[in-house]
Formats: C-alpha cells, structure tokens, sequence
C-alpha cells in the first residue's frame, strides 16, 4: 500500500481547470487540478463545492464577495452558491466533489473524469 504523492501526480499534466482524480472516498472524488485566470460562474445545486490550495493562490469570487485563500486554507462553497474561482497566477488545489459532479455544474460543459 502507498500514499499518494499530489506534487507527483500535478506533474503529470499541465492543463489549467482540468482535474484529475487521484482517489475515492465514500462516493466522493478526490481531485487534484492546475487553475490560472478565471473560470466560470457556476454552481452546483446538489452538493457543496470543497476547495483546499496545496500551491500559490486563488480567490473564489462569489456575486456577494471573494474569498482569498493560501497555501493550506480551504473554503466550502454551499451548494446552490454561484462561484467562479480566480488565479492570477498558476496555482495548485485539492477538490473533494461527489462523483459525478460536473466541474462546470454542466455536464454537456464539463471536464471529462481523468483517473491518474
């Protein structure tokens, strides 16, 4: 049995808001993603959206206000919560989204589930 080694596996790829799972967890994907720029506004109306920045960071903008997050903060988006996140430069996150849940919380729109 091994860990998993997150620096390892975002070394794999280069692309920004594609994330990649990197374990299971109680139905729950485990993610890891590159982001820089903004994303778009979206929300999810089944679940809530958990983010934690492993490197540099982001700020989730919310129609309400932003939320600025570091190296090792973590923000829950409430589900139903329209949110886009924000990288001026290149930063690394942690994802943790029921699987299934379309990135964009658009299927026909999303990301396709990458295993690595």
């Amino acid at each position: 049995m091994n860990g998993v080694d997150l620096a390892q596996k975002l070394a794999t790829f280069s692309e920004h808001y594609r994330p990649r799972t990197v374990g299971q967890f109680n139905g729950h994907d485990l993610m890891v993603a590159k982001v820089k720029g903004p994303f778009v506004w979206h929300r999810h109306e089944d679940t809530d959206d958990f983010f934690l920045v492993l490197k540099g960071r982001i700020r989730i903008e919310l129609r309400d206000g932003n939320v600025e997050l570091g190296p090792g903060e973590l923000y829950v988006v409430p589900k139903g919560v329209e949110h886009r996140p924000v990288a001026d430069d290149e930063a690394h996150i942690l994802l943790i989204e029921r699987s299934g849940t379309p990135n964009t919380g658009d299927a026909a729109t999303a990301a396709p589930r990458v295993v690595i």
